[in-house]
């Protein structure tokens, strides 16, 4: 077999199943692949700007922005060959059946960890960024702003550092059971906890800005992890800005801390993200299911639904 089904972006919010190159190195079964919702969601409707189309390259992706594009980076499968054969793996791979990698390119998952939950890896990665990037620490008061996944995940991890108090800021009310189950508190925007230490904005919209920016006490950091594709985004830099003389911050994934490049490696950062994900409280961020045949005609209502947290597809080699 040289090619499996893979979803592809071929149109403005119009996907498809088309055959696709395995690649070259180890070949994996997929058994589930997760959903970025917020950047899947930009990918689908062709929002990628030209100036950031190489940057936004996936690891494994084919075709090019706008369209025809394979896209996606969160696969867990069961490698069926050579030194790791019959061990679950996670890859930064789009939705695909079946792939080949390089072995340094596949993680094993930690004992403990469910496949189906370790799809949450490529965002809980992003998050444990976040909190380097942030600066936050023992005793500090944080606000994330915006309780999707990446925003949920961020707060579980800074919840658990010693003696904090984080709130998830959303405005669906209905996040707060999610907050309680990560151990954090939760406000709407109107109630959101002034005077903070750290600010981490992750609802990729210009009013969750605004709400970050008001949460930050004097000289506090706001650290932008959202992506906001093209378009221009207003940032309100009027008002307290200078006179608090708050520090904005811009986040990804894509590079280490520059303090933890000296003893850090994306695999070491991968492999602790997987671990991290061993608790079972997180399964709440999964918030429904598609078979991986079905993904095509699913694929647009998932992405504009605000109530998808993170979506997980089904594979038959489950």
């Amino acid at each position: 077999m040289i090619a499996a089904p893979a979803l592809w972006c071929v149109g403005p919010e119009r996907a498809e199943l088309r055959p696709s190159a395995l690649g070259d190195g180890v070949l994996v079964d997929t058994l589930f692949s997760g959903i970025s919702r917020g950047t899947e969601r930009l990918v689908f409707e062709g929002r990628v700007p030209e100036t950031e189309r190489d940057r936004m390259r996936a690891p494994a992706q084919e075709g090019a922005f706008p369209f025809p594009v394979k896209y996606g980076y969160c696969a867990v499968g069961r490698v069926a060959e050579g030194r790791l054969k019959g061990r679950d793996v996670f890859a930064l791979h789009p939705h695909q059946a079946r792939f080949r990698l390089p072995e340094a390119a596949l993680t094993p998952l930690p004992e403990g960890l469910p496949p189906a939950r370790a799809v949450l890896a490529a965002n809980m990665e992003t998050a444990l960024t976040l909190l380097w990037d942030s600066g936050a620490g023992a005793g500090d008061r944080i606000a994330v702003i915006g309780a999707g996944v990446l925003g949920a995940l961020t707060g579980y991890l800074a919840a658990r550092l010693p003696g904090t108090e984080v709130t998830l800021v959303d405005v669906t009310a209905a996040r707060a059971a999610l907050a309680a189950r990560l151990g954090c508190a939760f406000a709407l925007p109107d109630a959101a906890p002034p005077e903070c230490d750290v600010v981490l904005h992750l609802s990729g919209t210009a009013r969750g800005l605004t709400t970050a920016i008001a949460c930050a006490g004097q000289e506090a950091a706001v650290v932008e992890g959202s992506w906001h594709g093209s378009g221009d985004t207003p940032v309100p830099l009027g008002g307290a800005f200078h006179s608090r003389r708050l520090r904005l911050i811009g986040s990804q994934v894509g590079h280490l801390p520059p303090a933890r490049i000296p003893r850090w490696t994306h695999a070491r950062r991968m492999a602790k993200a997987l671990e991290l994900l061993c608790d079972p409280a997180l399964d709440a961020l999964v918030t429904g299911e598609t078979p991986f045949a079905d993904l095509p005609a699913r694929y647009g209502a998932i992405l504009s639904d605000p109530g998808t947290l993170c979506h997980r597809i089904t594979y038959d080699a489950q």
